[in-house]
């Protein structure tokens, strides 16, 4: 047994990503600390970018690239291999630009409720460093991706950053056009597990599911408190409705987090009613698509949403935030058919919506469960698949004109 089968299994049970290991190679990197956040106190993302290249170099000493993909978005180290190996293609597949316009402007100090973890953070002195500092490393993001042959994102969110970061300095070199290629997403499997009818709404129950990692962007807390002030205001056929959040922790910070939420809960008077859950294995979460009534969302500016289109896919009347991919790719209306969820900022619009969604007649919450898995059948991994192979072609053919490697098949 590989010293990496306990990860492909985790891989396995957690994801529903089945590999073939033989087909799997992994390269151990000791350099990773210097790419961590908690390595940089201050100065953070100039930090891990910079710590980046040290990563880059250990991988690079590993293995030399017939061509180079970054999916982790550290975009200098694109950059440095272009330095290193000019004749080696590069890729970026961006789930996240490290620095965003709108990042940008929530440090105005009319950012509301709701716009990240830095809202309002631009004033003072303070804050006037902070702007110039990150006006600087957006001037050097936008720098570093100028060169990359083949750019792709996972929304239209974040391709609209990308374009506007990278596209001023990628259009003078006349580089490729960036392209959106969504994640994939269990939609198949989810539709053929959980059945979608009449028969079917009798085994769901009154709850509201929440599918996200316990980290501070996540904004756990909004729900909470909207969750709270609906049930305040609720008639009697929602007070037994229940919130289940469901996310990994990742280390003692993630756990710390959860630990307080459940404080939060208690504070609230709603502890309950609330349920958390770590660490759950897929046939727990699918199990948990199949009985809940709402899908639910809280990050501002989510970069996609993998967990929204699983709403979809199993036929849960989402609400998510009114921002990013869930409101541009995800939760859009159907062909002009009608809705597939709802859309929230504030904690106030969020209880609302939570107590519409879980009001509505049986007629029109199955129509729009139908709506919305007719829409997810956008993000298959069929689709997926498609769209990528049509941009690693372009990577290959790239990596064989500049004749790359001993053989490219």
């Amino acid at each position: 047994m590989s010293a990496w089968t306990p990860v492909l299994t985790v891989i396995s049970n957690r994801f529903n990503i089945h590999l073939h290991p033989p087909t799997i190679v992994f390269l151990y990197l000791s350099t990773r600390h210097y790419v961590l956040s908690s390595t940089y106190p201050y100065f953070t993302l100039l930090g891990q970018s910079l710590g980046s290249l040290i990563l880059a170099y250990d991988a690079f000493s590993l293995l030399i690239p017939d061509v180079f993909i970054d999916t982790m978005g550290y975009a200098f180290t694109l950059a440095f291999s272009k330095f290193v190996f000019p004749h080696v293609p590069t890729a970026a597949y961006v789930h996240y630009p490290t620095i965003s316009t709108d990042m940008l402007g929530s440090l105005n100090a009319e950012a509301g409720e709701g716009k990240g973890l830095n809202a309002g953070a631009g004033r003072g002195l303070k804050g006037s460093v902070k702007r110039r500092y990150w006006h600087l490393f957006a001037w050097l993001y936008s720098r570093v991706g100028r060169d990359v042959d083949v750019v792709m994102t996972n929304s239209s969110w974040t391709q609209g950053h990308i374009q506007s970061l990278w596209g001023p300095q990628r259009t003078k070199k006349k580089s490729s056009p960036v392209e959106v290629v969504f994640p994939p997403v269990a939609v198949e499997e989810l539709q053929g597990e959980i059945e979608l009818s009449e028969a079917s709404e009798k085994k769901r129950e009154k709850v509201l599911l929440c599918i996200a990692q316990f980290r501070p962007e996540k904004n756990h807390s909004i729900l909470l408190r909207a969750f709270a002030r609906m049930r305040r205001s609720a008639p009697e056929s929602l007070q037994s409705a229940k919130l289940v959040l469901i996310g990994s922790v990742r280390d003692s910070d993630d756990a710390t987090r959860v630990y307080d939420l459940r404080l939060l809960a208690h504070e609230l008077k709603i502890k309950e009613h609330v349920e958390f859950i770590t660490d759950a294995s897929w046939p727990y979460i699918l199990e948990c698509l199949r009985t809940s009534w709402v899908g639910i969302n809280g990050m501002w500016n989510e970069h996609f949403g993998i967990g929204v289109v699983e709403y979809q896919a199993a036929g849960l009347i989402s609400v998510v935030n009114d921002s990013g991919g869930p409101k541009m790719d995800i939760v859009i209306d159907c062909d002009g058919k009608g809705p597939t969820g709802f859309h929230a900022s504030t904690e106030e619009e969020y209880a609302a919506r939570f107590a519409e969604a879980l009001s509505m007649s049986p007629e029109d919450t199955l129509a729009m469960r139908k709506r919305a898995r007719i829409s997810a059948g956008r993000f298959t991994e069929s689709e997926f698949a498609k769209r990528w192979v049509g941009q690693m072609g372009k990577l290959i053919g790239l990596a064989a004109g500049a004749g790359v490697g001993r053989k490219i098949q």
